[in-house]
């Protein structure tokens, strides 16, 4: 994994970008541990407070979970399900953000073919 310090993509979309294509390629695979936050920062050489925004994201995702005792694991979800999460909750950002709540953006969705 790479961090472009240079480039205009904030440093926890491309650790979390960085995890994603990992676990798209088959080097982190289900149910396998990935390493602390911390020494992941260490080697990126980023805060861990920008790796730890990363994972949540992730796991907001349904990519990683996190479980007490066992640390943070890949959840084998497929990586298509992901991308659809993400796009669903840019659809909601936009929604609020034109003053749409919950049950009007449901409404709007239902009535696409």
């Amino acid at each position: 994994m790479e961090i472009d310090f240079n480039s205009p993509v904030p440093l926890h979309e491309q650790v979390a970008a960085a995890i994603r294509r990992a676990i798209a390629d088959g080097e982190a695979k289900p149910g396998e541990r990935l390493p602390p936050a911390r020494d992941l920062a260490a080697v990126l050489g980023v805060n861990s407070n920008t790796v730890f925004r990363s994972l949540h994201t992730l796991r907001d995702e349904g990519l990683l979970q996190f479980s007490r005792g066992r640390g943070v694991t890949v959840t084998g979800v497929a990586p298509q399900r992901s991308l659809l999460v993400k796009q669903a909750r840019e659809l909601v950002k936009l929604a609020r953000r034109f003053g749409y709540d919950r049950d009007e953006l449901l409404q709007i969705i239902e009535q696409v073919p």
